[in-house]
């Protein structure tokens, strides 16, 4: 019996989890919300669509790939951008914020930077580290700072 209710448990967990972030189509959007994907795609092939709340409000995220480099963004219901991250190549980031996602990354290899645009803004980079098998993510400002969304 105890097993049974953890397996239910379990269940509305899982069910909670992906109501949370449901998968979509690109016509399932609302026309202001399309239109604004079509508009920022800049010859890009759209991955993936999905909605999500947060603190009440619903937003888009929008998975997509340009010139073979991930780009994915966030728009409101308005349709609005409100945030960017955008694949970039090692060479294209501050050297005050290499240096601290080198350090920070502390002998992992760094497999991949992107950055994190808000209100037309960089505010981070976000970098993909490898050691051995663990992955992991350092996110830092750029200036060098610790980042915290």
């Amino acid at each position: 019996m105890a097993i049974m209710k953890r397996l239910t448990g379990f269940v509305f967990c899982a069910a909670a989890l992906l109501a949370a972030d449901a998968k979509l189509k690109l016509a399932d959007l609302p026309a202001v919300v399309r239109q604004a994907v079509q508009d920022n795609l800049k010859g890009g092939e759209l991955k993936g669509l999905s909605k999500e709340k947060e603190k009440g409000k619903t937003y888009y995220e929008v998975e997509t790939m340009l010139n073979g480099k991930s780009r994915d963004m966030v728009l409101d219901a308005a349709g609005v951008v409100t945030e960017v991250e955008e694949e970039i190549e090692l060479s294209a980031v501050p050297k005050a914020a290499m240096d601290a996602i080198t350090m920070k990354a502390a002998g992992a290899k760094v497999t991949k930077v992107e950055s994190l645009t808000k209100a037309g803004k960089i505010v981070a980079y976000e970098a993909g580290t490898l050691k051995g098998t663990k992955k992991s993510e350092v996110a830092v400002t750029p200036d060098g700072k610790p980042f915290k969304d």
